[in-house]
């Protein structure tokens, strides 16, 4: 059989560097917590949970713990929220991932100047609800579907400025900006691609790769965004689409009598589940 793995599965950037300093800082004495699980993977965060990372998810929760170190997640965080936690004692270390970081800087500069922040994404993703908390909640809109974009409506006076999760589908994004540009907005309008490179790189190595597959595997956590959107291009080019967030997941009962299987991950998926899957694949079929 031949298996082919995209070369960019795997951690990103960001995941990779906010992955690091969790597990540089388990070696240390002392308290250490996450504001949020650090990244979507549900493997890395036991393994840090075994090395006594504890998982937090509201500043208050830090009043009734032993005082220690505490890591912003890569998904980044609201304004409010990081300066609950600059106040709180602890020590806080920013992990949230630098594009994003330039979306909040983005949204908060824009929202400033009085304009309405437009932001494409899922609303109820870490990362949309951290760069809602960087802009006027009046003036701010989070649209996911063709629908939102269709029910979209502001004055016409009013400046616009659309930002997109870093994770997003590129192609659905180009897709509802078309459609807000179509309501007329486009005279004060700035459209900001904040998808990051890696995903738009690795959607398109994706979509390659299952269009020359018989079969696509598709690894990654289940709440995992990037994952997800994966999932969805490879499944439509490949209808034999799987996806999994370990080996144990993967029914090779599928895969049995084909020639040729392709292999993704999402951007929070270690390499070592990766290879894993794909030594065994190759040698088991």
């Amino acid at each position: 059989m031949n298996v082919r793995v995209a070369k960019s599965a795997g951690f990103c950037f960001g995941v990779k560097r906010a992955v690091d300093l969790v597990y540089e800082q388990t070696k240390e004495n002392g308290a250490l917590y996450t504001y949020g699980p650090i990244i979507h993977n549900e493997e890395v965060v036991k393994d840090l949970e075994k090395k006594g990372v504890q998982v937090i998810d509201s500043p208050e929760q830090l009043a009734h713990l032993k005082t220690g170190r505490v890591i912003i997640r890569s998904h980044g965080i609201t304004k409010a929220v990081h300066e609950e936690l600059e106040n709180s004692g602890f020590e806080v270390m920013d992990a949230t991932c630098p594009f994003v970081k330039k979306i909040h800087r983005i949204v908060a500069e824009h929202s400033d100047a009085g304009e309405h922040i437009v932001i494409i994404g899922n609303p109820s993703h870490p990362e949309v609800e951290g760069i809602c908390g960087w802009c006027a909640p009046e003036r701010t809109t989070v649209i996911e579907s063709v629908e939102d974009a269709e029910k979209f409506q502001i004055p016409e006076s009013q400046k616009v400025c659309i930002v997109s999760q870093t994770t997003y589908n590129n192609n659905k994004f180009k897709n509802l900006v078309e459609i807000i540009e179509n309501k007329g907005y486009y005279i004060s309008i700035c459209i900001l691609n904040t998808i990051c490179n890696a995903t738009e790189e690795r959607q398109t190595e994706a979509r390659a790769l299952a269009k020359a597959s018989q079969a696509m595997i598709v690894i990654g956590g289940k709440h995992s965004s990037n994952t997800q959107k994966l999932f969805e291009i490879c499944k439509a080019e490949c209808k034999n689409t799987y996806y999994i967030q370990t080996l144990e997941d993967l029914a090779l009962t599928e895969l049995r009598g084909l020639d040729n299987v392709g292999i993704t991950a999402g951007a929070s998926t270690p390499n070592n589940i990766i290879e894993e899957v794909q030594k065994y694949v190759r040698d088991e079929l």
